[in-house]
């Protein structure tokens, strides 16, 4: 597969430790067009408290390189943090984008919630909803959306320019890939989906959306493809489908819950945006009893 465009983009990484994710800010140069990729919310489980403090840190470097951010842009629903996706499209004026498998997910959640009529899953809660192989531009950067699913039906990679934003599809090649047992989540796809990945020239670009690293290591936004066939723990050159799957259903059986996955996807799938308030002025979030992870003893 070759790229969208020689054009090489500026990439400014934003690391949100509690969650363990990038954000990322591309753009053409200063006073440019720009792209913010999986963007995050803060949120206090304890409390049920939401901030913006590191959504505004993006928006800070937005207006100190005097960019105009033309797409904000998500790779998939996410299930680990809250997007600030809603946030940042009333400040900026940006539209909000994500893949069209996003309705799946949303008919799925909208059941597990109990989400009622005002709910409609059909994706209107997002400005653009990408197809496999859509082209769009970030200013003169051309860019691309590939369907990557496997982590979730929705997943997208973003290419712009010379830059590949995988979301959680690939993590740093000591860590290897993401987990297969969402909805919507298959081992056989998500194999598929990174050998698309691995076809790009080597020396591309991939930006990470999430990374856990040890004490040895600072965090890492980004890595090549090169680096990957040669080094991912899980899928460097010659693994086969059979072995990544095998490996991948009996990695993914012994991970919990993520933190945040109740919260977030209620936010998420709304296009990072809160329920609406109830009469009282509060807005609520729902806890679905006894339908995530595994009994107790």
């Amino acid at each position: 597969m070759s790229l969208p465009s020689t054009s090489s983009a500026q990439v400014e990484s934003f690391f949100h430790r509690d969650t363990g994710t990038f954000t990322h800010l591309v753009y053409e140069g200063d006073g440019g067009a720009a792209a913010i990729i999986d963007s995050v919310l803060d949120y206090d489980a304890a409390a049920a408290r939401t901030g913006t403090a590191f959504a505004d840190s993006i928006i800070a470097c937005v207006r100190q390189h005097r960019l105009h951010v033309e797409w904000i842009l998500e790779t998939h629903a996410h299930a680990d943090h809250l997007s600030a996706g809603g946030y940042l499209h009333d400040v900026l004026g940006a539209p909000l984008a994500i893949g069209r498998g996003i309705t799946q997910v949303q008919t799925h959640f909208k059941h597990l919630f109990g989400l009622g009529d005002n709910f409609i899953p059909d994706g209107r809660q997002f400005d653009r909803l990408f197809d496999d192989g859509d082209d769009f531009h970030v200013g003169a950067l051309a860019a691309r959306a590939i369907a990557t699913p496997g982590h979730t039906g929705d997943s997208l990679t973003y290419l712009i320019g010379d830059a590949a934003f995988v979301g959680d599809t690939l993590f740093a090649p000591d860590t290897g890939t993401a987990r297969c047992d969402f909805p919507g989540g298959d081992a056989t796809q998500l194999y598929r989906s990174i050998q698309t990945l691995l076809a790009l020239p080597p020396e591309t670009r991939i930006f990470l959306c999430h990374d856990y690293p040890s004490a040895a290591r600072a965090p890492m936004a980004e890595t090549r493809i090169g680096t990957q066939l040669q080094n991912n723990v899980h899928m460097k050159s010659g693994v086969s489908e059979a072995d990544f799957v095998a490996m991948r259903i009996a990695r993914d059986a012994t991970l919990a819950p993520p933190r945040l996955i109740l919260p977030a996807l209620q936010v998420n799938i709304r296009g990072g945006r809160l329920p609406t308030a109830d009469s009282n002025g509060i807005a609520y979030l729902k806890l679905p009893l006894n339908r995530l992870g595994k009994s107790g003893p």
